[in-house]
């Protein structure tokens, strides 16, 4: 799973301000810790989306440092994540992915919008033709 290591700040009113390192245009704030990991959660993604439409590389997470906590990109995200990259890497356009799974190209620019509830079949579909294939794991909570 792709995680940032992230800064969870107590604020003297109460609450987290949550501050990532590797993505410092994420900044959010959360009433206790439960929300702020939410709130991060969502601010990551917000930003990661920002970094595709400017078409700049993902930040590659860093080591977690002491007094950090690990926010993970949801499962959709995490495959987003994989689907940009990748097209980085081979040097595919949207264009060029919307003519592989045939389909238009503002499917693709919500496919790769971590902020959309993109349907796992789309995504699944956009893997293959990238030649990734999803892999799904369930592990125990910590």
């Amino acid at each position: 799973m792709l995680a940032y290591p992230a800064r969870f700040a107590p604020e003297p009113e109460g609450g987290f301000t949550v501050t990532f390192r590797d993505v410092p245009e994420a900044v959010t704030h959360g009433s206790d810790l439960e929300e702020a990991m939410s709130m991060a959660q969502d601010a990551l993604e917000s930003v990661l989306t920002d970094f595709v439409e400017a078409k700049h590389a993902l930040p590659t997470p860093s080591r977690i440092k002491r007094g950090e906590r690990l926010v993970e990109l949801t499962p959709l995200g995490a495959a987003k994540a994989a689907i940009y990259e990748t097209m980085r890497t081979r040097k595919i356009g949207k264009a060029a992915l919307a003519r592989m799974l045939n389909c238009h190209l503002p499917q693709i620019d919500r496919l790769l919008d971590f902020c959309h509830q993109t349907r796992w079949e789309m995504v699944e579909k956009a893997l293959v033709a990238l030649g990734k294939r999803m892999v799904v794991e369930v592990k125990d909570a910590a």
